[in-house]
């Protein structure tokens, strides 16, 4: 890959998540001031991504990928994105804004499969260059919080103005990235788009325990994501949107022990230290302050590389190790529609329903009621997967009957 292409597909990468980066985190914040929303009215906004999640497969599988230069969809998604950006910044209405908000991530979400098409398209070898590359994507979320919190703009529409800009920037930028075009008719039913030849995990029991918990344990994620920035802001932690950024330093960390631990420790036990780290993470929120306890708000925040990295990139890893070759592109697909989809969309829509239930007054709620109601669930899930997980050491592809002497872990 020439080095001109690596900087375009880099910068590519970090405009790609700067621009997720900009209003998402702090969206709960803007709702509530604002827009003076409620937590299920702020859940349902949250679930947007979710329902685009689900929807996305479809659209990249049978309209995008058989017709259209990936890199010329992606630059008119971002362009049409940008109008919707700037169009929430003009709405006073809930209802009003949930939509724009939806019909932007379903224009959103596609181009992060798209953006990862044409990055793969130009690598000799993706194993090594593409972590290299999406690692700005990570950069590009973390400078976005450090812009914001920095500024201290949370609560304005700056947030999605600035998100508008940079998504018209990236739209106008994407013609002039590396042509990938279209890929025919090799994808040609709703049922090859969705990736449903990946069911055939489903025999595996140990895989089909750990889908499960993955669904479930969205639901601790989704108050995370929906509600973390609000209840910072709530407690009037100075920057707030910066502070939460050493939850992507941590990510980008994590990361990179993943590796030599998924074959020195094996997968049970990291995706146990994952879900470990969910109950930690709410009872470090639950208790923590603005006082003596100001550590355990940070520590919540830094946990979320071991919450995020140690469940989901792991999930990702074994999935593609259960599936084997031929349907591993399939089987990931899978992954994302049940957990960013269905799991984010269960997970908003309770997250918000509980934080209605745990409201002191306008202006206020019971942090410590609402953040032990995602421990508790973390906790069942744990629970759960330690009582009925047995996956072998050596890791046996779905519907193939290697490894049957191998030691469970």
């Amino acid at each position: 890959m020439k080095l001109t292409t690596g900087v375009k597909l880099a910068v590519m990468m970090f405009l790609q998540y700067f621009i997720w980066g900009s209003w998402y985190v702090t969206m709960v914040t803007y709702m509530s001031t604002k827009l003076q929303s409620t937590g299920l009215q702020i859940g349902a906004a949250y679930s947007a991504l979710a329902i685009a999640t689900m929807i996305s497969p479809f659209f990249i599988g049978m309209i995008a990928d058989r017709f259209f230069a990936a890199q010329r969809i992606m630059g008119i998604l971002h362009l049409l994105g940008a109008m919707l950006l700037f169009l929430a910044t003009k709405i006073t209405d809930n209802t009003a804004f949930y939509w724009v908000i939806l019909f932007y991530s379903l224009l959103y979400m596609p181009t992060i499969a798209l953006s990862n098409s044409i990055a793969f398209s130009q690598m000799t070898d993706p194993g090594k260059q593409f972590p290299w590359i999406r690692v700005f994507g990570t950069l590009g979320w973390i400078v976005a919080g450090l812009i914001i919190g920095g500024l201290k703009i949370e609560p304005t529409i700056y947030t999605f103005l600035i998100a508008a800009c940079v998504s018209a920037a990236l739209g106008l930028f994407s013609f002039a990235l590396p042509n990938t075009p279209p890929k025919g008719k090799s994808v040609s039913s709703a049922s090859k788009a969705l990736g449903t030849e990946s069911f055939v995990l489903f025999k595996s029991k140990p895989y089909l325990i750990f889908f499960i918990a993955a669904i479930l344990v969205c639901i601790p994620l989704s108050f995370y994501y929906g509600f973390a920035n609000g209840f910072l802001n709530e407690l009037k932690i100075d920057n707030a949107a910066a502070k939460m950024t050493m939850g992507q330093f941590s990510e980008a960390i994590f990361i990179l022990a993943i590796p030599f631990l998924f074959n020195r420790i094996g997968v049970k036990n990291m995706l146990l230290m994952g879900m470990t780290a969910w109950i930690l993470r709410y009872v470090c929120f639950a208790y923590g302050n603005t006082g003596d306890n100001m550590w355990m708000l940070y520590a919540g925040i830094i946990l979320h590389g071991v919450c995020y990295d140690f469940f989901f990139v792991t999930g990702y890893m074994y999935t593609e190790k259960k599936a084997g070759e031929k349907i591993k592109n399939a089987a990931q697909g899978l992954f994302t529609f049940a957990t960013y989809g269905v799991g984010m969309f269960i997970g908003t829509l309770i997250s918000g329903k509980v934080v209605d239930n745990y409201v002191l007054s306008p202006e206020g709620h019971d942090w410590k009621g609402i953040w032990f109601v995602p421990a508790y669930i973390a906790l069942g899930v744990l629970l759960y997967f330690i009582l009925f997980f047995k996956e072998k050491k050596k890791i046996q592809v779905a519907g193939l009957t290697e490894n049957v002497s191998a030691p469970e872990v």
